[in-house]
């Protein structure tokens, strides 16, 4: 399995810098090939300023974010809730980088766009403050649906599994080690599953 590694948060040493590079490293151990990008280090505009209308060339950090989206056949990405969203760096990394003619294409007479990232999976792992009932309940999981169905699964990524963890605002260094923990295990597990997913019990607090 190619699998490819982002951390969304845009401050180096971040936990969802440490979650990707736990994820990261469980995942070689379990014999995958791994790559890893943390937005924090690319170098483009996240600015889309024309839609996908005006031709905005690709830096070279994200022309090699879709050679290595392409290459991949698992994708985990790792960033926190803000302000019930994702970050803005995520964000623009997707409106720049999930491009038509690289994510979809529309097609004369077809109301639903071709998914051009068909064959791959997904693993998102999204931090937050509130606790995931919230999320959920109150938000309606805004923050995950915008990356796991209006992003990835739009593209073709499928199953995109989800593991929520926080509040982080409140937790110990047990706590987030714990997460840490969690995050290896998925990833060995995402690397050796081929069928239906095992029921992983959350980490207690």
């Amino acid at each position: 399995m190619n699998t490819l590694v982002i951390s969304g948060h845009p401050r180096p040493g971040s936990l969802s810098h440490a979650l990707a590079a736990h994820y990261a490293d469980a995942a070689r151990a379990a014999g995958a090939r791994v790559q890893t990008l943390a937005l924090s280090d690319l170098h483009f505009d996240p600015h889309l300023h024309a839609g996908n209308h005006a031709g905005q060339p690709l830096e070279p950090d994200l022309k090699r974010a879709q050679d290595l989206l392409r290459w991949s056949t698992h994708l985990c990405l790792a960033y926190p809730v803000w302000w019930g969203a994702p970050p803005a760096l995520l964000k623009g990394f997707i409106d720049r980088a999930f491009q038509p003619g690289f994510a979809f294409r529309y097609r004369e007479g077809h109301a639903f766009p071709e998914r051009l990232l068909t064959g791959r999976t997904a693993r998102l792992i999204v931090t937050s403050d509130s606790p995931a009932w919230y999320l959920r309940a109150v938000m309606r999981d805004s923050a995950v649906n915008t990356v796991a169905r209006s992003t990835l699964s739009f593209s073709g990524l499928r199953p995109v599994r989800v593991t929520r963890l926080g509040p982080v605002r409140t937790s110990t260094p047990q706590q987030r080690q714990r997460w840490l923990d969690y995050v290896a295990v998925l990833a060995a597990r995402d690397h050796r599953r081929t069928g239906r997913p095992q029921s992983i019990p959350h980490p207690t607090r």
